[in-house]
C-alpha cells in the first residue's frame, strides 16, 4: 500500500513539473540579446560597403548558459525546418552588426586563446566544430557553453559532403549534433558544410535534423596561413553590417590566427561594430 502511494506521489510531481516547463518555455528564450535576427526566407543581400566609422563602446553581456550535461531531458527529436536551397550569408538586425565564426575545432593549442581573446572584449561567437574533435576536448565545449557562445555543426570527419551518399552525410551530421548535446547541453541548431560544399542533401538532412544552414561573407583565408597582417586586412577590409566571418581555430597551424583576432578585434569594437551571435530558437 505505501508503494502504491509513493507511485502515486510520484507521478502526481512530475505532472506538475511537466506543466510548469510547458508554461516556461511557450514564450521565446534568446542566446542573444533579443535584438538580432536571421534572414528567415529572403535570398542574402549583396554585401554593403562599409560605412563611416563609429565609435560607441561595446556594452558587456550579461548572458551565460550553463551548461545542462547530465541533468537534462532525455533526448528529444529535433525540429525539422524548411529546406532552404542555399546557406544563409549574412544577418540583418539594426546597427552595426556582425557575426564572428570558427570552423574545425575544438583545438587544445588554440581555440583556449581565442576564448580568451573573446572574453577579453565580452564578444560571443560562433563554433562550428567537428566531432572528432570534441571527443578529446570536452572541456572546450562546456567552457564555450559557459562564456554564451553558439556552437554549432560541422560534421564528424570534416569530409567533402557533396561526394558521400545520404546514410553518410547523415552520420556524419547525427553523431556530431549527438556529441554536442551531450558536452554541450543544447542540440546545435546551425550547420556548416565542410569546405562550403552544400547539395540538395545536406539542405534537407540539415532541415531534418532541426538545423539552419549557414555559410560566411567574409573569408579571412586564415586556413591558407597568409601571415597575420594579411588575416587582420581581410577582416578589417570586409567589415560591414551584416556580414558573417570565417576563420578557424584547428586544422592546422593556428597561431596567426591568434595573434590576428587579438588585433582585428578591439579595432572593429572602437570602431563601433557590434559583435553578437543569431537568436536562438524555441
Amino acid at each position: 500500500m505505501q508503494k502504491d502511494q509513493l507511485f502515486t506521489r510520484r507521478r502526481m510531481l512530475l505532472a506538475g513539473v511537466a506543466a510548469l516547463g510547458s508554461a516556461g518555455t511557450a514564450g521565446a528564450v534568446l542566446v542573444s540579446d533579443g535584438e538580432e535576427t536571421v534572414r528567415a526566407a529572403a535570398a542574402p543581400a549583396p554585401v554593403p560597403a562599409p560605412g563611416p566609422q563609429a565609435r560607441p563602446a561595446l556594452g558587456p553581456s550579461a548572458f551565460r548558459l550553463q551548461p545542462l550535461t547530465g541533468y537534462g531531458p532525455p533526448r528529444t527529436p529535433p525540429r525539422k525546418l524548411k529546406v532552404r536551397d542555399e546557406p544563409i550569408l549574412r544577418i540583418d538586425g539594426r546597427g552595426r552588426r556582425m557575426v564572428l565564426t570558427f570552423d574545425d575545432g575544438p583545438h587544445p593549442d588554440y581555440t583556449p586563446h581565442i576564448l580568451d581573446t573573446l572574453a577579453r572584449h565580452r564578444v560571443r561567437a560562433m563554433f562550428f566544430v567537428c566531432g572528432e574533435c570534441v571527443v578529446d576536448n570536452r572541456e572546450l565545449l562546456a567552457r564555450m557553453a559557459e562564456e554564451g557562445h553558439v556552437v554549432g555543426n560541422h560534421t564528424w570527419t570534416h569530409p567533402l559532403l557533396t561526394t558521400l551518399g545520404r546514410k553518410e552525410i547523415r552520420s556524419e551530421m547525427e553523431r556530431t549534433s549527438d556529441i554536442i548535446e551531450d558536452t554541450y547541453g543544447d542540440r546545435p541548431q546551425w550547420f556548416r558544410a565542410p569546405y562550403g560544399a552544400w547539395n540538395r542533401a545536406t539542405f534537407q538532412l540539415g532541415a531534418e535534423l532541426g538545423m539552419e544552414p549557414m555559410a560566411w561573407t567574409v573569408d579571412t583565408t586564415d586556413w591558407m596561413e597568409p601571415g597575420t597582417d594579411t588575416i587582420v586586412d581581410q577582416v578589417e577590409s570586409g567589415a560591414a553590417p551584416g556580414v558573417v566571418v570565417l576563420s578557424h581555430d584547428a586544422g592546422g597551424d593556428r597561431s596567426q590566427t591568434v595573434r590576428a583576432i587579438r588585433e582585428w578585434l578591439p579595432r572593429l569594437l572602437d570602431s563601433g561594430y557590434r559583435l553578437t551571435v543569431p537568436r536562438r530558437r524555441v
